[in-house]
């Protein structure tokens, strides 16, 4: 993120409780990096350091309702390098990642990458709601 990025997410005129999302595919297994199969959503939070409590409960309360799909806060991956870097909660700036396992949308996870229209469309149909979560977020007053 740039300085001018910085300045941006943490503006005077920001609405309180500002959410940076980060999110991005893996392959759903990585034989040189872990045993076994990632859950399908791999919330990040930087161990809780990076976002609110609130936030973070908040997600995976919404996660929980998504029965289709597995989910972990903080497993194997914690945020890699944007929610350690951005995620200022003292300053309000609230960062969360999420790691979606490439088999939720793909139809193999092989060259060329075929997509899975249908799983992709449920995918989609299951992140937005995570998002409403994140954008109606409010931090609590202290």
């Amino acid at each position: 993120m740039t300085a001018l990025s910085r300045r941006r997410i943490g503006r005077t005129d920001a609405p309180p409780g500002t959410v940076l999302w980060d999110a991005h595919s893996i392959c759903s297994e990585i034989p040189r990096l872990f045993e076994g199969r990632l859950p399908d959503l791999n919330f990040g939070t930087n161990s809780g350091a990076s976002c609110a409590p609130s936030l973070a409960e908040a997600l995976l309360a919404r996660a929980e309702t998504l029965t289709a799909y597995t989910h972990v806060r903080d497993g194997r991956f914690k945020g890699g390098y944007t929610t350690p870097h951005y995620g200022q909660p003292a300053d309000n700036i609230h960062a969360t990642q999420l790691e979606i396992a490439q088999s939720t949308y793909l139809a193999s996870e092989q060259a060329p990458w075929p997509i899975d229209l249908q799983a992709a469309a449920s995918l989609s149909a299951a992140i937005e709601p995570l998002l409403a979560t994140a954008s109606d977020w409010r931090p609590e007053s202290s």
